[in-house]
């Protein structure tokens, strides 16, 4: 029983403490922005992390004790752990045609890595500096970009387009150059009674003027509606 609560084992279970409350900050500000990787994940990698550096730091020790020619590399866990924990971030990362998303929330998964690792050394005080820091930067940075960075961001716009059969794309895309946008993706759909459905997924930087752009592809022959797809 002594050896269950042992001064080693106190701090052992002090740190996974530590690391979930730090990791469940950053995970708690990623879960209340809808992301896929939330409070669950972040505290799983942050609290395996501590552990595969707790064990690193006295998993070992016993061993190296009773063999004093064996010597151990405490680093050597840990840098399998920061290059390993790159295909859970890649889990988070969604691409939707030149649309990518999930970066960030990627980089927050393979932070709290390192965050969990730095609390399995016992540097405390760094890891508390980094989650405020890292949470200063996901919620301000956020609005920062809203605010100020809104209007160089591309904006995506995804049409459906129904067309009669003998209907081409140019005058359509003649249209879309017109009004600055850039062609992401498109694709082209027959129907039984011989119309087509065009799925136009478009970018831009600039305003757009939804009611001039619908009125001018509307009045292309033979296109019969035009209307937005909701994603």
């Amino acid at each position: 029983m002594e050896h269950l609560f042992s001064d080693q084992s106190l701090t052992v279970m002090m740190k996974i403490i530590i690391a979930v409350f730090l990791s469940g900050a950053i995970g708690m500000e990623r879960g209340m922005g809808n992301h896929h990787a939330g409070l669950r994940t972040h505290i799983l990698v942050g609290v395996g992390s501590c552990l595969m550096m707790i064990l690193s730091l006295y998993g070992f020790t016993a061993f190296s004790e009773e063999h004093g020619y064996v010597q151990f590399d405490p680093a050597r866990i840990p840098s399998y752990v920061i290059s390993g924990i790159g295909f859970l971030g890649a889990g988070t990362i969604i691409v939707n045609g030149s649309t990518v998303k999930g970066l960030t929330t990627a980089a927050s998964v393979w932070t709290v890595a390192g965050l969990g690792l730095v609390i399995g050394a016992g540097m405390y005080m760094e890891a508390v500096f980094t989650t405020v820091l890292i949470l200063l930067i996901l919620i301000f940075l956020n609005n920062f970009e809203k605010m100020f960075l809104a209007n160089k961001k591309q904006k995506a716009y995804q049409l459906e387009i129904e067309l009669d059969r003998d209907e081409t794309v140019t005058p359509i895309m003649e249209v879309l150059e017109s009004h600055h946008l850039a062609l992401a993706d498109m694709k082209m759909k027959k129907q039984h009674d011989g119309r087509k459905m065009l799925y136009v997924e478009l970018e831009t930087r600039q305003a757009l003027n939804e009611m001039k752009l619908f009125e001018e592809l509307t009045n292309i022959p033979n296109i019969r509606t035009v209307s937005t797809v909701k994603s």
